[in-house]
């Protein structure tokens, strides 16, 4: 019998400067894995439309952001993905794709990696394992070659090359209820599998937290084994992670253009706390970044919150500390 769940709450936490929007463009997308806290997949259709990119546009032009982080879904399969891109790029912003790598060959993809390469975009591609039997079970038959053919197609672009400028990231989610291992020690035997097994190469391995919400939640559910990494969470609880939270700089916009804390936020449907500043609306939404200043507001936080915070740490940009 599990203990009763110890009483800690998540502390309450504030904004410190906005520096990057990560926008959620559509939820399709062209897998279905196990892991996602999207719950995206081939019969979403939920997609920003062009009133709400225009306001994006606008956002980019006036507001001091740095990075602009493309997610979804597969967020190339949205139909104004690259004109995003190459406008945002034109404004100076980093732009980061959020890249499921099989997406590079989807018919009328052919030509994508080109493209990222030519605007010089940032990839973070998910790639959850170096061996293909646990790949291909957590994503899908086949999906672990078909990652390794576009991760080679990256390479021969000059993506993960020294000297190049372009980035790859890869992303590791654990397979089950479990902490991710050290991230330094697991980089490095990702790039000696995949180095000495394919001939690949990549910046850095990014290791996330599974989030106990969405399809991975309902999995644990549905297994028993929700409450029991519930307590994982909260005893694997560190306070020195608590700056490196992303939702202290990163703002979470959805397809409709509303705004959360961070992504997970987004998909449990909290929304960003209202500022003082503004005039009371229903939600918080992207236009309203043109008139107030996020700096100071108060972060929704939950108990899922502790998957961000637990041992070394998780955000976006992978561990927080060592």
């Amino acid at each position: 019998m599990l203990p009763l769940l110890n009483q800690l709450t998540f502390p309450a936490l504030r904004r410190g400067p906005l520096q990057a929007l990560q926008v959620n463009l559509t939820y399709r997308c062209n897998q279905r894995c196990l892991h996602c806290h999207v719950n995206a997949g081939p019969t979403r259709t939920e997609s920003m439309g062009d009133e709400t990119l225009a306001v994006l546009y606008r956002v980019i032009d006036a507001h001091p952001v740095q990075t602009l982080d493309l997610t979804g879904g597969a967020p190339e399969l949205h139909p104004r993905f690259r004109e995003l891109v190459s406008h945002a790029r034109r404004e100076g912003l980093r732009v980061i794709d959020r890249c499921n790598l099989t997406i590079l060959a989807e018919p009328g993809q052919e030509d994508l990696g080109a493209f990222l390469a030519a605007q010089g975009v940032e990839i973070t591609a998910s790639l959850p394992c170096y061996s293909r039997e646990n790949v291909d079970r957590q994503r899908g038959q086949g999906v672990f070659d078909a990652s390794i053919q576009g991760l080679h197609q990256l390479n021969a672009l000059g993506y993960g090359q020294a000297g190049s400028g372009l980035v790859l990231n890869l992303v590791y989610n654990p397979q089950g209820p479990n902490l991710p291992p050290p991230q330094a020690q697991l980089e490095a035997d990702y790039k000696q599998h995949l180095g000495e097994d394919f001939g690949i190469r990549f910046d850095h391995l990014l290791c996330i937290t599974n989030q106990p919400i969405a399809r991975f939640g309902s999995t644990l559910v549905s297994k028993g084994q929700f409450a029991a990494y519930m307590q994982l969470l909260r005893d694997s609880y560190r306070a020195e992670n608590l700056d490196g939270l992303m939702c202290r700089s990163l703002v979470s916009v959805d397809w409709q253009g509303y705004l959360y804390d961070c992504d997970f936020n987004q998909m449990l449907d909290l929304p960003l706390e209202q500022p003082d500043r503004l005039i009371a609306r229903a939600r918080t939404h992207l236009r309203d970044l043109l008139a107030i200043e996020l700096d100071g507001n108060p972060i929704v936080g939950r108990d899922h919150c502790f998957a961000c915070t637990a041992g070394q740490g998780s955000s976006c940009s992978g561990a927080l500390s060592g």
